[in-house]
């Protein structure tokens, strides 16, 4: 299943949480990034994140300083909804024997 880049929110796990949780710092960052570990739209959140240079907060699992070093590393990415909804989608098919 894929969201529109508009309504991904609608279905995320945190939308209940308290936005104190999702930008904590040092040991907090753990429960928030907890809170993402069965989101069905945890691929749309990072991807957000990721393509809009989000500097705080936990998205799609991942801590700012998380999201900084992959920045890094796959400088030459253009969209990260892409890669990482194309991932999900990919991974997600049955597998041919």
């Amino acid at each position: 299943m894929t969201y529109a880049r508009t309504s991904w929110r609608e279905n995320a796990a945190c939308r209940s949480a308290d936005p104190e949780e999702l930008f904590a710092d040092s040991a907090a960052q753990s429960r928030a990034k907890a809170v993402c570990g069965g989101c069905p739209v945890r691929a749309e959140c990072l991807a957000e994140a990721l393509d809009n240079r989000v500097q705080f907060g936990v998205w799609g699992g991942m801590t700012e300083r998380e999201r900084r070093a992959l920045l890094r590393r796959r400088s030459d990415v253009d969209s990260w909804w892409q890669v990482l909804v194309t991932a999900r989608y990919e991974h997600n098919q049955p597998r041919r024997p």
